[in-house]
């Protein structure tokens, strides 16, 4: 472990049991209410009364090391083992193998409720938690004022936090974990609750604790704030890092593993297609201009987003409405076809109509896309297929001059640009 190491995990790995319980507790509170329980069903203390195959394994053989002033973020989805990670790292709970060396003084938010007393105030808490971090209270004391006007709860910082909603502890707890300087901050879901102006604040004062040459390690599924927040990933998948590097490497191969490309989509009959008010979905694909739906594409690429829709009344006007997203969740647009003036009180007709929309080549970016399809009859929409289709779009190293790394951008547009010379040089 080198001097700038801060974090070093060795094999960790954590065992949890199913249904009932391990001999061993993690906590004084389970082993008081493991013994509770004990006397009220008449079990006998100490007797083992799980077998292997009744545990889980959280996290196994889980290594890796940060170094001081990194922002690391921690991906992967629900079940994976990062809350955990970030608990045995806490000190919160211990691993059933493995070993983890802290070098620093750590802050952590978890999850809303941990670390306060629900009886003591606001400020009670905030003295205790610096107490907690091994700070003087002349620190905590120069460090109040900031903490509240944070967490915007001035008139009930002598309220016991019990009293508080889920937003203002939140908000209390982002702001004592950010503000107590600790060396090593460890965030897990900060962003699930809070409006988008604290999710805001939230954000810059963790870009402002990097910047100070403190470290960071963030959990979230906010893939757009992880890359924005954090140089480098952890993807964990089923308790291990299954990829360790660039945030924009790592998060690219985490969404293209979570939605494997579809680039067309039959329904046969009315029994499986979607449908509503006498239309029903039959074919969408997207293809080159001038291929199949299995070519690929790559950023030059003219396409075409195709649909297949039957319509059993000629009564109303039916439009097709396409909104694609990029790899990040980010809408790049929502289009529909131009209404033309002559056409605008003109029903659809009955029939197997088709519908397509023309993207033009040196638009989009390269990565994962995704297409909805949402089909309107007289401005309500009757169908709407949240992933209709899912294709890649690949990179091409043409005209980069030298530039190999991800090109930044959710579109990369060809414009027309010149250059002439306004002014001659002077001759020697």
């Amino acid at each position: 472990m080198s001097q700038g190491t801060v974090i070093h995990a060795e094999g960790l790995g954590k065992q949890y049991a199913l249904g009932r319980r391990l001999r061993a507790q993690d906590t004084l509170r389970e082993a008081l209410t493991d013994g509770a329980r004990d006397l009220v069903s008449g079990r006998r203390r100490g007797r083992t009364e799980r077998s292997v195959d009744e545990t889980i394994w959280a996290l196994r053989d889980v290594s890796f090391q940060v170094e001081r002033g990194e922002v690391v973020g921690v991906i992967g989805r629900n079940g994976a083992g990062k809350s955990t990670l970030l608990k045995i790292l806490s000190r919160i709970t211990a691993p059933t193998t493995g070993q983890a060396w802290i070098r620093g003084r750590v802050g952590s938010l978890l999850e809303v409720g941990t670390g306060f007393h629900g009886e003591l105030s606001g400020r009670e808490n905030i003295y205790l938690s610096g107490a907690i971090l091994g700070m003087r209270r002349t620190e905590t004391a120069r460090k109040f004022d900031e903490i509240v006007d944070f967490a915007e709860i001035q008139p009930f910082i002598d309220t016991p936090v019990k009293r508080y909603s889920s937003g203002m502890y939140l908000r209390l707890a982002f702001a004592v974990a950010a503000h107590l300087e600790p060396e090593i901050l460890l965030v897990d879901e900060v962003l699930a609750v809070g409006d988008a102006a604290f999710q805001r604040k939230c954000l810059g004062k963790m870009s402002d604790v990097a910047r100070q040459d403190r470290t960071v390690l963030f959990v979230s599924h906010n893939l757009v704030a992880v890359e924005s927040l954090c140089p480098r990933a952890l993807w964990l998948e089923g308790g291990r890092i299954v990829h360790d590097g660039p945030a924009s490497v790592v998060m690219s191969a985490y969404l293209r593993s979570s939605s494997p490309p579809v680039t067309e989509r039959t329904w046969p009959g009315p029994a499986q297609a979607p449908s509503g008010s006498d239309v029903r979905l039959h074919r969408v694909c997207v293809r080159p201009a001038d291929g199949a739906p299995s070519d690929g594409l790559t950023v030059h690429t003219a396409f075409v987003l195709e649909c297949d829709y039957w319509n059993a009344s000629a009564s109303g006007r039916l439009r097709v409405h396409l909104q694609l997203y990029d790899e990040k969740e980010l809408l790049l647009f929502d289009v529909g076809p131009p209404l033309e003036p002559e056409h605008a009180s003109r029903p659809s007709p009955a029939g197997l109509l088709r519908t397509v929309c023309y993207v033009p080549g040196d638009l989009l970016n390269d990565g994962r896309h995704r297409a909805a399809v949402t089909i309107v009859r007289d401005d309500r929409p009757v169908i709407r297929v949240p992933e209709a289709l899912v294709f890649d779009i690949q990179d091409s190293v043409e005209e980069r001059d030298g530039w190999y790394e991800k090109w930044p951008g959710a579109i990369r547009p060809r414009l027309r640009w010149d250059t002439e010379i306004l002014v001659p040089a002077s001759s020697p």
